[in-house]
């Protein structure tokens, strides 16, 4: 089983930057693709960002693509989401969560398991 507690959240000016870090516990965290989702006050959760359980591939969001980075480091245990270019309609809480299927990309949130509380992004304009 894995634990995730994701920090890094806060409030910005639209233009700004944040980077959110995702911590896992568990020695299956190594071999696991993960995912970074959020979702926004009385909206769905929407796919962010995959990335593979190497690091090696990444995927993302439309609406994300070429603002957004994803990354880890294996040998720390954690999941980074670097966020540029941030505009109001990123508002919502972030959450990171463990990818439990075999495709190579996959953005369906029933996929995921073993979810982080979350951490909330405030963009003001």
């Amino acid at each position: 089983q894995v634990q995730l507690v994701e920090s890094g959240g806060g409030l910005v000016q639209a233009g700004g930057s944040l980077r959110l870090s995702c911590a896992a516990s568990g020695r299956t965290f190594s071999s696991a693709a993960m995912g970074w989702f959020r979702q926004a006050p009385g909206k769905e959760r929407d796919f962010v960002a995959f990335i593979s359980w190497s690091g090696g591939s990444t995927y993302y969001a439309d609406s994300v693509k070429g603002r957004f980075t994803i990354s880890r480091d294996n040998a720390k245990n954690t999941v980074y989401l670097q966020m540029n270019s941030l505009k109001p309609e990123d508002t919502a809480v972030y959450s990171c969560a463990r990818y439990r299927g075999y495709r190579n990309y996959d953005a369906r949130v029933e996929m995921y398991d073993s979810w982080g509380q979350g951490t909330q992004v405030t963009v003001s304009s």
